[in-house]
């Protein structure tokens, strides 16, 4: 689905930011955009370019590739052409002294290119206000946000089951997956903020080949195809009767994702012990979610969760082994990992239609990841959930 973002939103978003920073740096006076994220965020387009904000004239959109396409797809106000940053530059006699820029996006050798015709004395991040400016979602971008929840639900609890069979690769699973999610309106790509990351499917393991380490930060682990490509799958990993079959994936429509982790079992039923672990990460999704109204703080919320778990049941908990994440979710928009995290220093209170990835997970040696993850709503009765209900470990004869 593809649907131009309105003129409406673009400046709600822009009046959003331009506030946040008047708070937080009431000295500013110029910020510049250079993510593509970011673009589309602003502009309704990922063109190739650079957005310029000024406190107090505006902001406009300089295009290098592709102008025309901006113009397509873009309701922005203000769309440019340029060739090069000295284009840019000719608009500007007044530069201050100080700029905003992307610290977490912008490489050194951008950063150069740019000072050479923009020749500001110092620099200043903006990310954060950015970020708290893309953690409300309006109901415009809800809509696509629960349209990829849907087709999550529909893909990992209705259909996947239909998928397993004896002697499958986890790379075949991987590839059936991506056409089934494409097929039913997955956008074909799911983005990370997290620097130099991908993951082509998902991170996806049959038994205890999800719980090997992996670059990602989150819980879960895979064998992937090998030292470069680490996420698709094993293709020497053929699925057995009592094995674990792990799955968690991103799934966009429209820029906007949903996060989801199902797990099942092939051939067998779960033993007690497994189960009664498998169920208590569930329970502790449906208290984190009863914790999602606003005013909350996501510190308060992960706090409050880790000290009612009991010394044995942290160990594995998060992670296996040395590697466990210091969190319990996180934020989710354009992409997959967005703040506020449910974590230990994020003390701003939480907000109507806010959503959060809830993902509590626990290894257990000798059989696989167990555990679960949904995208939930922020709402003044707790977090609605807008990718499924089923509690996972689902048995696959």
């Amino acid at each position: 689905m593809s649907e131009k973002t309105p003129a409406s939103e673009l400046l709600a978003r822009m009046a959003t930011f331009c506030r946040l920073m008047n708070e937080s740096n009431p000295e500013w006076k110029m910020a510049m955009i250079f993510s593509k994220i970011n673009l589309l965020y602003f502009t309704g387009s990922m063109s190739e370019g650079m957005l310029i904000v000024e406190r107090d004239n505006g902001a406009t959109y300089w295009v290098r590739r592709s102008y025309e396409r901006a113009l397509a797809e873009s309701e922005f106000s203000d769309l440019r052409p340029m060739e090069s940053y000295r284009d840019a530059a000719a608009g500007y006699h007044h530069l201050p002294a100080t700029v905003y820029l992307e610290t977490e996006f912008v490489p050194l050798a951008m950063f150069q290119r740019v000072q050479k015709h923009f020749p500001f004395q110092s620099f200043k991040a903006l990310d954060f206000q950015i970020s708290m400016t893309r953690a409300v979602k309006s109901d415009w971008e809800l809509k696509f946000l629960k349209q990829a929840g849907r087709i999550h639900q529909r893909v990992l609890e209705e259909q996947v089951p239909l998928l397993l069979r004896e002697g499958m690769s986890e790379t075949e699973l991987a590839t059936e997956l991506y056409a089934l999610m494409v097929k039913e309106g997955h956008q074909g790509t799911a983005r990370f903020a997290m620097h130099d990351t991908d993951i082509v499917v998902a991170q996806l393991g049959f038994g205890e080949n999800s719980l090997v380490p992996t670059n990602f930060d989150g819980p879960g682990g895979n064998q992937g195809l090998n030292a470069a490509v680490p996420s698709l799958g094993n293709r020497d990993r053929k699925l057995s009767k009592g094995d674990l079959v792990f799955i968690d994936m991103g799934l966009g429509v429209n820029g906007y994702h949903s996060d989801k982790t199902m797990t099942y079992l092939f051939g067998a039923k779960p033993s007690a012990e497994v189960q009664q672990i498998h169920n208590q990460c569930v329970d502790i999704q449906y208290r984190v979610a009863d914790r999602l109204r606003p005013g909350n703080t996501p510190e308060a919320i992960y706090e409050s969760i880790m000290s009612e778990l009991s010394p044995e049941f942290k160990q594995n908990f998060m992670g296996f082994g040395k590697r466990q994440v210091k969190f319990l979710g996180h934020g989710i928009g354009l992409t997959v990992d967005e703040l506020p995290v449910l974590a230990k220093g994020f003390k701003m209170p939480l907000q109507e239609n806010m959503v959060f990835a809830v993902e509590p997970k626990k290894g257990i040696k000798g059989f696989g990841m167990v555990g679960i993850e949904n995208s939930f709503l922020v709402t003044a009765d707790g977090g609605q959930s807008i990718s499924g209900s089923n509690p996972g470990l689902i048995v696959v004869d």
